[in-house]
């Protein structure tokens, strides 16, 4: 399994389902090597951030998300987000894995961009607010927090 977030709050909401995720292989990758030291994850996979505002670097991003998944081939990949998460998702994807995009729940207002890109990519989308489910994606099966 690969669990993917950028650092800051998708990466704790990913630490959150930790110990749910560490009953099986588990690899994490993130965009802050610090904040995965500072959980006690020293083996974390290192991606760029990156967001819509900076294309190349998105694009760089792909390719190292690419890369990480192509070393690793997981079974499964599950994201909380960001954009590092979603080109995750979508290599996962293109190797056969399962995929879950649970998206942060600092959006109650509308899905995040990846949050949608991801309804139509991963196996499996998630939000974390009841009023922003719909069918058949995304799901709502309560918060992480």
């Amino acid at each position: 399994m690969l669990a993917v977030a950028s650092g800051g709050g998708h990466w704790e909401q990913l630490m959150m389902l930790r110990p749910t995720l560490e009953q099986f292989d588990v690899r994490f990758a993130t965009t802050d090597g610090d904040v995965a030291a500072q959980h006690g994850v020293a083996d974390a996979r290192i991606l760029p951030d990156c967001n819509q505002d900076k294309p190349v670097r998105s694009a760089l991003c792909a390719i190292i998300a690419a890369w990480i998944v192509l070393r690793t081939w997981p079974h499964v990949v599950i994201s909380t987000g960001a954009a590092p998460g979603f080109f995750c998702i979508l290599a996962g994807r293109l190797i056969g894995a399962r995929t879950l995009w649970i998206d942060s729940v600092a959006n109650g207002e509308q899905l995040s961009m990846c949050g949608r890109l991801s309804k139509t990519v991963a196996h499996q989308c998630l939000t974390q607010w009841e009023h922003l489910a719909a069918d058949p994606q995304p799901g709502y099966r309560g918060a992480v927090l």
